[in-house]
């Protein structure tokens, strides 16, 4: 399965959940109804899952951890939040950077239409 045909199953079950709750809710209840929805959808997913932080020859356990990793190809950063801004994508991409992944989505359930909360992002980095 390609990283786009992942993405876009990944916001429809996001979709889905946020119909279902609406917004205002805290990230740990969204985490949880997309990772229960995503796995009801066939993929294979990992929440919470640690993330070292290797600096030339030292692994650094610093508590960091992906919301979800799908399909072990696209990071799923959930937000609950007014309004994404930069501090929210720059963490996204040093997860992708991290974790040697390709495609990372962030999702901001704080709004009225989940479309609007949806940011695609790509490091340019990986190949």
């Amino acid at each position: 399965m390609t990283e786009n045909e992942i993405t876009e199953r990944i916001i429809g079950c996001a979709i889905k959940v946020h119909k279902n709750l609406g917004p205002g809710l805290l990230e740990s209840a969204y985490q949880e109804c997309l990772f229960y929805e995503l796995k009801n959808s066939g993929l294979t997913v990992e929440k919470e899952k640690p993330l070292p932080l290797i600096y030339e020859e030292v692994k650094l356990d610093c508590g960091y951890r992906l919301d979800l990793l799908v399909e072990n190809k696209v990071i799923v950063e959930i937000k609950s939040v007014e309004a994404l801004n930069e501090i929210h994508l720059a963490q996204i991409l040093t997860y992708l950077k991290l974790n040697d992944s390709k495609i990372g989505l962030l999702i901001n359930f704080n709004v009225l239409q989940l479309v609007k909360g949806v940011k695609r992002v790509i490091n340019k980095y990986k190949n």
